[in-house]
Order: structure tokens, then sequence, then C-alpha cells
């Protein structure tokens, strides 16, 4: 494992009780920081929180209501004194139907996690970064978000919509020493499977050149690093992690 240098920082890593959200907060305490789970699934965060050991704490956030995030992010802040990094993790896949099929209340759950939990988390933290001239955002949006998946719509258009926004909040800040990226992950066999027919797996892995899915902790390499001082000039990025499936 290369060592990554995040001592003495603190990052928020949404829906990181299980999967890739897990996997980053076990590198980031590994690095030398202190993570705060936020994960609207108790139970599985307390799991969490006892493998992950000293350095780690959890709120049980719904990243799709604005004012608990705004109020996640203040207890957060006022706990730790300053918040370094966020990584927008939180989402769901949603049901696979077509488009004129698809139900609009999974369109509008699925919006709204995936969506809005990611701009209200970066509305709610953006101003301590500001504040305290330093910060770290990595948002996590996948390949779908680039090329579209079929009988994925909802799932799609949020990614997508999630590297809209890194693109816009990086040129918004700049000025400041507070860099803004995405990575763009190819599918990872995670418990987000369980919410996708059978097909649509298949699907996916057919379209990846290296014959095989993603792995949490390869995701979570990549994205450590982007939490930290080193990465200094790059904002407003979108990092490939799709096995060759996509190169732009």
């Amino acid at each position: 494992m290369n060592k990554i240098d995040l001592d003495g920082r603190h990052v928020i890593v949404t829906g990181g009780a299980q999967g890739i959200g897990l996997a980053i907060a076990t590198r980031v305490l590994a690095s030398g920081a202190t993570v705060s789970l936020w994960d609207r699934d108790a139970d599985m965060m307390a799991k969490a929180l006892t493998q992950l050991g000293d350095g780690a704490d959890g709120r049980q956030v719904d990243v799709s209501d604005a004012d608990a995030v705004m109020a996640a992010a203040g207890a957060t802040h006022a706990a730790h004194g300053k918040i370094d990094g966020l990584v927008n993790n939180a989402g769901i896949a949603g049901a696979n139907a077509t488009v004129v099929d698809y139900p609009l209340e999974e369109y509008r759950r699925v919006m709204s996690i995936n969506m809005d939990g990611p701009y209200y988390c970066c509305r709610a933290v953006v101003p301590h970064m500001i504040e305290a001239g330093y910060g770290r955002i990595v948002n996590i949006a996948s390949i779908a978000g680039k090329e579209g998946n079929p009988n994925a719509m909802p799932y799609s258009a949020s990614k997508a919509g999630v590297i809209a926004l890194t693109k816009s909040l990086g040129k918004e800040l700049a000025a400041y020493d507070i860099a803004v990226n995405a990575v763009t992950p190819a599918a990872a066999k995670t418990a987000i499977f369980d919410q996708m027919k059978q097909e649509h797996i298949d699907y996916m892995l057919s379209k990846i050149p290296r014959a095989r899915f993603l792995m949490p902790d390869e995701a979570a390499n990549m994205v450590v690093w982007m939490l930290t001082a080193e990465n200094s000039f790059t904002t407003g990025a979108v990092f490939d992690l799709s096995g060759g499936r996509a190169t732009y």
C-alpha cells in the first residue's frame, strides 16, 4: 500500500457504512486522518464504526434532507473544529425500467439522493472550507453519467448531474485552496447490486474491457489521494475508474 498523507485532517464520507464508502473511510484512517460517516442506516453504521475503530465517528443522516445535512455539517464542525474533506458517496441504483415505464416516485427518489444529496452536502460544508482556506471534495459519479445506461435513466441522469455539479463548483472555488473533483466508477460488486436485475448486471459487465467489476479498495486508492494537499492544482476534473470502458 502506498503511503497517502492525510495527517491531522478530518474527512466526511457519506454513505460510508458499506461498500465503496467504507473502503474510502478505511483508507482515510490508514492515511492519518479522522473520519465521520454520514449514513441513514444506523445499524449498518454501528457495525462499520466497530470495524473502523479509533478515529471514526458517525451521524445518522439522510442526504436528501437539506435541513438534516446542514445540521450534521454544523455538528461535525463543532466536534472536530474543521472539515478538511468531503466525499459525496451516498447513492442508490434505483429500479430498472424503460424511460416511458419508469415509476415517477422511484425517479424522484433516485434524483433526491443521488443528485440533491451531493448538492446539499456541498452547500453545507463549503462555507466551513472557505473560512478555513482549505478543502478537498470528491464526488462519486458513475460511468453511467458519461455514457447513459439503458433501463437506468434516473441513475444515469443523476450521475451526469454530479459531474456537472463538480465542474461548476470547481470553477466557483478555484480562487481558494479548495479542490472539487469527481470519479466515474464502473460497477463495483457491492450491496447496490441487490437493487438491479441480473440482465442489467450482465450488461454492465459486458461493457468493461478488463472483464471484471471494480473492487472498492481500488476506488478508495484514487479517491483518498484526491483528498490530500498534494492534489493542489486539479479541480473540476473527472477521473476514470471504469476499467477502460470510457477514457475521456
